[in-house]
């Protein structure tokens, strides 16, 4: 089956279709249109989160006030998930120049640590000017 999120992406995509083609538009689609009628009717009328489907009761339409309400509502949901995306955009923007940075770092630790004098060597050298200690006999 559709999830609820997607169930709602049909709906609202339904009514962006221009007039007279949103029934070859039901036709592309992975439903069937009884399958979609179900679908709008909860999501209008009823609970899709909880899937409950309203009683029959007679033939309830949307004033074009409650169909306003939905697409205003359904904007929002956008608008928010689109700044929470440009929010995520620049967070990534600044811990990859932070990650440019460290390796930059890095790569000067590198660079001074070769060009220092080898551990071993500089105390081999600093042994060799020292007086020697040994208490034998020569």
């Amino acid at each position: 089956g559709f999830t609820a999120i997607e169930i709602r992406e049909f709906v609202h995509e339904y009514y962006l279709q221009p007039h007279g083609t949103k029934g070859s538009w039901l036709k592309k689609q992975p439903f069937t249109p009884n399958q979609f009628r179900r679908w709008r009717k909860t999501l209008l009328e009823g609970d899709l989160d909880r899937n409950l489907i309203p009683r029959e009761h007679g033939g309830m339409t949307r004033s074009r006030g409650e169909w306003t309400a939905f697409e205003k509502a359904r904007a929002k949901e956008i608008a928010d998930h689109e700044a929470q995306i440009s929010q995520l955009n620049a967070r990534i923007r600044e811990l990859e120049g932070t990650n440019s940075a460290l390796g930059k770092a890095i790569g000067l630790l590198h660079e001074r640590s070769e060009q220092e004098p080898d551990l071993k060597t500089t105390i081999e050298h600093e042994s060799s000017l020292k007086p020697s200690t040994d208490s034998s006999p020569s």
